[in-house]
């Protein structure tokens, strides 16, 4: 089993002696988001949520990503939620990155550490909770559910990424694959949350461009990506939040593995306005 390392640090603030600079940007096809400004002062506090705070990185916009918000919790010990989803629409997909936390999913009852990934379903009933001396920390997609006449809903999945081997991209060398949780033939799921690898060199030799929508957390290492016209250096902490059709590549220079975790939208006919 590889040892896997998943960015959670967040918070504070910086000191009145740092210079504003940094390589925060949101344009019409992309958004930059890095570590250095999820700071305490942009936290959110959510109703039925206990010693619970949330950074909200990524939500629905006409004209740019229209389909998920992305939140990053921070549940300190003794807080969740008995209520913690208040939309009956959305389903929801967890990927915990630090900490341990209790998960019930319509009365099935699982323990979650760092590199837990969870599916749950839109109108389940879930409760989430941390019995623990430490603070844990989990990402959160939230997708209202597209039902299809004829297909079952998609039933909940609570796994690990222990369990599930990197699938590497033909012709590569091994040096460029990805961790699905879910499985990509299986229609009935509108998104899917992965974990991309690149070994140090590994790079997506084409200018990406398709419809899925994408949010980009890095979870270890540091690359260079193109995104649109422009090459962004990130690194572990940072988020990039990509609209369809934004033309995207990467070269994963070094000296570790690079490695985020990434949404995308799937599986579904076009809506026709």
């Amino acid at each position: 089993m590889t040892h896997n390392s998943y960015y959670s640090p967040m918070g504070g603030l910086p000191p009145q002696t740092q210079l504003l600079s940094g390589k925060s940007v949101f344009k019409t096809a992309y958004a930059v988001i890095p570590k250095g400004v999820m700071s305490d002062i942009v936290t959110s506090l959510f109703p039925h949520w206990h010693k619970t705070r949330g950074w909200i990185i990524a939500r629905p916009l006409s004209g740019f990503a229209e389909s998920f918000s992305h939140y990053i919790m921070e549940i300190e010990a003794g807080g969740g939620s008995t209520q913690p989803e208040p939309d009956p629409r959305a389903q929801a997909g967890l990927f915990v990155v630090d900490g341990h936390m209790t998960l019930t999913v319509n009365e099935s009852r699982y323990e979650l550490r760092p590199g837990s990934f969870a599916f749950i379903p839109a109108g389940a009933k879930w409760t989430i909770g941390n019995d623990n001396s430490q603070p844990a920390k989990f990402h959160w997609i939230r997708k209202a559910f597209e039902p299809v006449e004829g297909l079952d809903p998609p039933p909940a999945l609570v796994t690990h990424e222990d369990a599930h081997p990197i699938t590497m991209m033909p012709d590569t060398n091994g040096a460029w694959g990805t961790t699905r949780f879910i499985d990509p033939t299986d229609i009935r799921y509108d998104f899917h949350l992965n974990i991309v690898t690149f070994e140090p060199g590994g790079v997506i030799p084409f200018m990406e461009t398709h419809v899925m929508e994408h949010g980009l957390y890095v979870l270890e290492g540091r690359a260079v990506y193109r995104l649109n016209e422009d090459w962004v250096e990130v690194e572990a902490g940072d988020y990039m939040w990509l609209r369809a059709f934004c033309p995207q590549a990467c070269y994963a220079g070094g000296p570790g593995r690079f490695r985020y975790l990434i949404y995308k939208d799937v599986n579904r006919h076009v809506k026709l306005w």
